[in-house]
């Protein structure tokens, strides 16, 4: 890149010395924004070489990724190196008052850049003619818009817009994938296009390989089967390039459920341990398949629960699982691990209650001096805004009364008068900017 010169002349009777300086500082401004204003796009391939490599520049690349837009500087100070998006609405944020591809180049962060398609169970058609103009419109705009930033690394096009059951293996839908790709391609040639499915099923992997040759990665979402995904690609005959683009916990659809069908919700330190299998598994695939992983989710939301998919406290704070993937990105403990809970001592977890009886509960904690934590309880009833597919769901709210005492890691409970479902929440912080939070369901009589 040219640099604007230095050169000014100063003999005598050119300029006032004001004049002198003023034309100095115009000139370092420009020099400053010659070199943080992002450069050309680099150009990234997908190569077959002893299995499927992953080029940057001509460069090897294998992503350790984060789900998610948030914390980014904690996820380049963790050993990441790229992020992924669901749609350009994240794109188009400012994160660090920068646009995202500018704080994530800034960062040396790599973006797969989500293109998201419409599903059929939200009520798009796919059999209609003048949607799939307008999504094919969508998809050349966005590809037009930001295929020149050098912080892009692939097209993420579509989030598990196949859906499920039967209807997921539609030719309609992987036909409509083709053609998408290929206009993804048709603007930008220098960046591959991956698809995301839900599942590695062999009847989706089937279509995909038979109506959409075009997509040149397969990213699979993932969670309790997560470290057996080698062996579900195996089974579905999938040789080709994969990512696992989000990975975590078992879902609620996987774990125990109490007699009221509420799901039980793993401990932390549980799901850290299935985060670093998962990455591991992946990572170390042997056929040379794997070009990276994204674990899931960068951040924080309500899925069944507030905590279930979250890495992050809602107030910011990084909790154990962004640990076991700072140790699986970098082979390196953090030097100030975050509290982890070990068991909440509830007498009424998972069971039923009698309402307004009063409990004394406890929280054990690990990995930091009991001096230096925070607790907070809280109760709340049991989502009954459970969605599909990770759809936006609304928050419980916290139940006023319940916890009449808090004493360090003890507090004192008072049950809801109102029978039904609910939950009880521990939140513990420490002084370096970590955190964990844990549940319990019960039901009251």
């Amino acid at each position: 890149m040219q640099r604007p010169s230095l050169c000014v002349s100063l003999h005598a009777g050119s300029a006032s010395v004001a004049t002198v300086f003023t034309a100095l500082l115009l000139v370092l401004v420009a020099m400053q924004a010659a070199h943080s204003a992002p450069t050309h796009a680099v150009t990234v391939q997908v190569r077959p070489e002893g299995g499927w490599r992953l080029s940057v520049g001509g460069e090897p690349f294998t992503v350790r990724g984060v789900g998610g837009i948030q914390h980014l500087d904690t996820a380049a100070a963790i050993g990441a190196n790229t992020i992924r998006t669901w749609g350009v609405d994240q794109i188009e944020q400012k994160v660090g008052g920068r646009d995202l591809l500018d704080r994530a180049h800034a960062l040396g962060l790599k973006v797969v850049v989500g293109l998201w398609l419409q599903h059929e169970r939200h009520g798009f058609d796919y059999d209609d003619s003048a949607s799939l103009e307008r999504q094919r419109a969508d998809v050349r705009a966005w590809v037009r818009r930001y295929r020149d930033h050098p912080a892009v690394l692939l097209w993420g096009l579509g989030n598990e817009m196949e859906g499920f059951g039967e209807a997921a293996a539609h030719p309609r839908i992987w036909r409509e994938l083709e053609h998408l790709a290929r206009i993804v391609k048709e603007e930008d040639p220098h960046h591959p296009v991956m698809t995301v499915l839900a599942n590695a099923e062999r009847a989706k992997l089937d279509a995909l390989r038979r109506f959409a040759p075009s997509v040149d990665i397969v990213g699979i979402n993932l969670y309790g089967a997560a470290p057996r995904i080698l062996h579900l690609l195996g089974e579905a005959a999938w040789h080709g390039p994969f990512m696992l683009t989000e990975f975590g916990p078992p879902g609620p659809w996987e774990v125990p459920h109490t007699t009221w069908d509420a799901p039980i919700e793993p401990l932390t330190r549980d799901k850290a341990a299935l985060y670093s299998l998962s990455h591991h598994t992946s990572v170390n695939d042997a056929a040379g398949r794997c070009l990276g992983t994204f674990c899931f989710l960068w951040g924080q939301k309500q899925e069944a629960t507030s905590s279930w998919f979250s890495m992050f406290l809602e107030s910011g704070e990084r909790t154990p699982l962004v640990d076991a993937m700072e140790t699986a990105f970098t082979g390196k403990t953090p030097a100030s691990p975050s509290p982890e809970v070990v068991a909440i001592e509830a007498e009424f977890a998972t069971k039923r209650v009698v309402r307004e009886s009063v409990h004394e509960v406890r929280v054990v904690v690990q990995n930091s001096a009991p001096e230096t934590l925070e607790y907070t309880w809280s109760v709340t009833r049991e989502s009954s805004d459970r969605r599909h597919g990770g759809d936006r769901e609304a928050v419980p709210a916290d139940v006023p009364d319940t916890v009449v005492r808090r004493s360090g890691d003890t507090a004192t409970i008072r049950i809801p008068s109102e029978p039904g479902a609910y939950r009880l929440f521990v939140v513990v912080r420490d002084r370096s900017g970590g955190g964990c939070i844990e549940n319990v369901p019960f039901f009251v009589e």
